[in-house]
């Protein structure tokens, strides 16, 4: 069975437009420790949330996270 792990780029991308995580929060409407549990890859995010922080930082979905598939056994 495959797993997908999913590695954020949010921390860089926040840098370039020099946000901090409670400003990018508060343009997605989530907490600030939320975007730190994204950064951490410590959160399951849902796409539409994926969708609204990849918009914020004036980025694509598949710019923002990085997606590796992994084989489990």
């Amino acid at each position: 069975m495959d797993d997908v792990v999913i590695r954020s780029r949010i921390k860089e991308f926040r840098a370039r437009k020099d946000l901090t995580q409670a400003e990018l929060a508060d343009l997605v409407n989530v907490r600030r420790e939320t975007i730190g549990h994204i950064e951490k890859n410590r959160y399951n995010l849902s796409l539409k949330l994926a969708y609204r922080i990849a918009r914020a930082l004036d980025s694509s979905i598949e710019e923002t996270f990085l997606f590796d598939e992994t084989e489990q056994k």
